[in-house]
């Protein structure tokens, strides 16, 4: 699902606790060593995606965020914010060319470029985050 995340509403807030759970505590995001990715270059999306991007004539970066039962993909198109909500068992990665990764929910996706270390290793980690998560909810 992509929504609009520019503004503080209730709505905004129950459905994200709902579909992804709550933001990481302090301590959770110390032991994860961090719950949010650099600037990731997107080379492709889902066409609902793409039909914001196309709004304004900027460099399309997103980033990732971490929560509890999921993962939200930002972007930002013209003075908007937006995020793919994606939860675990929904999420698929795939590793495209060299430095290519896709992110999949349903009939949406994201891919982008990967050009470092310290991104692939964040990429790992969502992966592993997403096993355990399905260990401990008897879905894998």
């Amino acid at each position: 699902m992509v929504k609009n995340l520019s503004y503080n509403s209730k709505k905004t807030k129950t459905l994200l606790f709902e579909m992804v759970g709550r933001p990481l505590s302090l301590i959770e995001r110390f032991k994860l060593r961090g719950i949010g990715s650099n600037k990731l270059v997107i080379t492709d999306a889902s066409k609902e995606i793409v039909d914001l991007l196309r709004l304004d004539n900027n460099i399309n970066y997103c980033n990732i965020e971490i929560r509890k039962n999921g993962i939200i993909i930002r972007f930002r198109s013209l003075l908007e914010t937006y995020g793919l909500i994606i939860p675990f068992y929904k999420l698929v990665v795939y590793k495209g060319d060299s430095k290519i990764y896709s992110f999949y929910k349903d009939n949406h996706y994201i891919k982008f470029l990967v050009d470092n270390n310290h991104t692939s290793f964040f990429i790992k980690k969502v992966i592993q985050l997403k096993i355990n998560y399905l260990n401990k909810m008897g879905l894998n």
